[in-house]
């Protein structure tokens, strides 16, 4: 098993993207993009499609998709971070709807682009399965779901499958019940970045790979070769955040681990079945996400050590063993058919977290910049969301988008160390203990609402 690096999606397509050329010297745009994941490109790409002229330009420090666009759990999904009562109060329940059903077509909206450019990404629009693995979990899966449908949610968007109706698309021991949503596709995520990459690439937008930003001023991205001077400059740094001279305490870099199987034999997939290709996660709340890729393997994902003091990343990707043998029982104890098949690939990655656990987009005119993200792990369908609603924002135009109840939120900064590091790890530690009593106690853990209450989550 391999470790580190860039993860396993990149190294399929055989290896380290090839790095573009950095950034020479000061030059000038109309538009400035620091950070070349999913948020800058599609902000890049429809900036293009409405005004060809706007002379557009990247700046990433490493390569495009280095963070969480190429190592993340490849869930294209139309649910949004963070508590529905944030973006309510802002927006109020239209404003939520609003959010929502864009959030939705946000899915197909992704399947269009990748389908018209005929991007080979793997994407499979299959849905979403949340499966309940003890009675706690099941308990708390229906409470939510009549949340949900209180909210405004239909039964279309959100129902419930008793086991047998689970059994028919895909077997997972120990499950008691699950709900679906078809609002979640599939995709590769290194696929589909360096996809998109090409594509801006081809409609004029010129990308700096190797091109550290320190600061980001008023009209200006600071680099070591020279200041980019613009009219707008656009924040697309996520987890990366944190790095940008005074915004440490903006976004809290939060980690993510993955493992990946080897291809398993036609028996093992008769056994588990998943011809749908739907993405999956258990409802714990310490929780596990997973794939079936097209080439036959599951990649499972969660929490490994959740937040490094001072909001510090690793780079190389790599992931503690006690964290590779911990998503390997859980892969084993969910499907028993996998549980002999070699990993082949074990990676991390950050992603960026805002204090109130919900996604911000927004625009400074004054001063030229602009940002979106706090995605909170649902960045592949958000970020092209937000891309979209940004390219309104800078072109001055009001729009169904620019009206969203995310648009114009600044939450506030999270707290200093050591207060930040010990939180983050106390509310995961927490939640943890909560996950035990629920599998002991059989009900849900009153615990866990207190976390929620507590950490803003809830």
């Amino acid at each position: 098993m391999r470790t580190g690096e860039l993860g396993f999606w990149w190294r399929s397509l055989g290896g380290p993207p090839r790095v573009r050329p950095p950034l020479s010297g000061p030059t000038e745009a109309d538009v400035a993009i620091v950070g070349a994941g999913y948020t800058g490109l599609w902000t890049a790409y429809y900036l293009k499609l409405a005004e060809p002229s706007l002379r557009v330009l990247m700046l990433e420090r490493e390569v495009c998709g280095f963070g969480a666009s190429g190592r993340n759990g490849g869930w294209v999904s139309g649910f949004f971070s963070g508590p529905a009562r944030v973006y309510e109060r802002r927006g109020g329940h239209a404003g939520l709807l609003a959010l929502r059903r864009a959030m939705f077509e946000t899915v197909d909206e992704v399947g269009r682009v990748i389908a018209e450019h005929d991007i080979d990404a793997d994407f499979v629009h299959g849905g979403h399965l949340n499966v309940a693995l003890n009675d706690a979990q099941a308990q708390r899966l229906r409470d939510s779901l009549k949340r949900g449908h209180d909210s405004g949610l239909s039964r279309h968007d959100l129902r419930e499958l008793d086991r047998r109706e689970l059994d028919d698309r895909l077997r997972v021991a120990h499950a008691r019940c699950a709900t679906f949503s078809p609002h979640v596709a599939r995709v590769h995520p290194a696929k589909l970045v360096s996809g998109l990459a090409a594509l801006v690439e081809r409609l004029g937008v010129r990308i700096y790979e190797a091109t550290p930003v320190s600061e980001i001023r008023p009209h200006e991205a600071v680099t070591q070769a020279g200041a980019v001077s613009a009219r707008w400059v656009v924040r697309a740094t996520e987890g990366y955040t944190a790095q940008l001279s005074g915004l440490r305490r903006a976004l809290a870099p939060l980690n993510s681990s993955m493992i990946i199987t080897n291809p398993l034999a036609r028996s093992a997939w008769e056994e588990i079945g998943w011809s749908g290709r739907e993405v999956l996660s258990d409802a714990a709340h310490v929780y596990v996400y997973l794939q079936r890729t097209d080439d036959g393997r599951i990649a499972i994902g969660g929490r490994g050590v959740p937040y490094r003091f001072g909001s510090r990343t690793d780079g190389s990707g790599d992931t503690a063993p006690a964290t590779v043998a911990s998503l390997r029982e859980k892969l084993a104890s969910m499907f028993p058919a996998a549980a002999g098949v070699g990993i082949d690939h074990a990676w991390s990655g950050v992603l960026g977290v805002p204090r109130d656990w919900c996604i911000s987009v927004d625009v400074d005119r004054a001063s030229g910049l602009a940002w979106a993200g706090g995605y909170v792990g649902q960045g592949v369908a958000a970020a092209n969301l937000a891309g979209r609603t940004l390219a309104d924002l800078l072109l001055g135009r009001s729009t169904s988008l620019t009206s969203l109840p995310w648009v114009g939120r600044r939450p506030r900064r999270w707290e200093p160390e050591p207060f930040r590091w010990g939180a983050i790890h106390g509310v995961y530690a927490l939640y943890r203990k909560a996950d035990r009593i629920e599998q002991r106690a059989g009900r849900p853990s009153r615990l866990a609402r207190l976390i929620d209450a507590g950490s803003g989550r809830g």
